[in-house]
């Protein structure tokens, strides 16, 4: 990393823990099998946060409460914060999710990123994540995505530059921009760039599909860090 510059990782979907006082609620066979799928987390992807972070020697944010009990990758007021499983509990079950399984994460990060750019420092930080390779009987093609928000010139020029090296250095690899989702769309990054100076904080999302052979989480980490731009 460029001087002045610091990077952290987190992980918002690296489980599918369902906390003790709710799993009466996930009993059914339904739900169990939600769970076990990309619906309940993100398989793959805090092997990749953890290989990365040792590789960098950075900090890592990881949550492993399954997004189906609450989405940390999803504003307050986001229709989806809740799933089927958890939106029919009372108001005060919602609160006591928010307070211990959703702001604990998201406030660490926030308050880590402040006191870094508090200190003059800006702040790169990757969101690490996977997507399955099939959704609503659409065949994603792609093996990476990068996410930004294309209207920030440093986002969008930064992953212009991580997608050429990934493909030099990878070629079969297929990396697409803001696929399969928009960077910009409502997530913890979106949130993030509105907390703090423009220019001051990069906030990426990297999706790997999920398609990835047995055992390839620690290459993926590999190949994400040797081709990361310097700035």
């Amino acid at each position: 990393m460029s001087r002045g510059m610091t990077l952290l990782l987190t992980c918002e979907h690296g489980g599918n823990r369902v906390p003790a006082a709710y799993r009466r609620w996930f009993s059914t066979a339904a739900a169990r099998k939600a769970l076990a799928s990309h619906r309940g987390w993100d398989p793959g992807a805090l092997a990749v946060a953890r290989g990365m972070a040792r590789r960098l020697g950075c900090p890592l944010f990881g949550a492993t409460t399954s997004r189906l009990v609450v989405e940390l990758n999803r504003s307050e007021r986001h229709p989806r914060l809740f799933s089927e499983f958890t939106r029919e509990l009372g108001s005060e079950e919602r609160k006591t999710i928010l307070a211990e399984h959703y702001r604990p994460h998201r406030v660490c990060v926030e308050e880590a990123i402040r006191v870094r750019v508090d200190r003059g420092a800006n702040v790169l930080h990757l969101a690490i994540h996977s997507f399955t390779p099939v959704l609503d009987g659409e065949r994603r093609n792609a093996d990476l995505g990068l996410l930004y928000d294309p209207r920030e010139e440093r986002e969008l020029a930064f992953c212009a530059v991580w997608a050429a090296r990934i493909r030099s250095e990878a070629p079969r690899i297929r990396v697409r921009r803001n696929y399969p989702y928009r960077g910009n769309a409502d997530g913890f990054t979106t949130y993030l760039r509105r907390r703090f100076p423009r220019g001051r904080y990069l906030g990426i999302e990297v999706e790997s599909n999920q398609a990835f052979p047995a055992g390839s989480p620690a290459r993926i980490a590999r190949l994400l860090v040797e081709s990361l731009p310097s700035s």
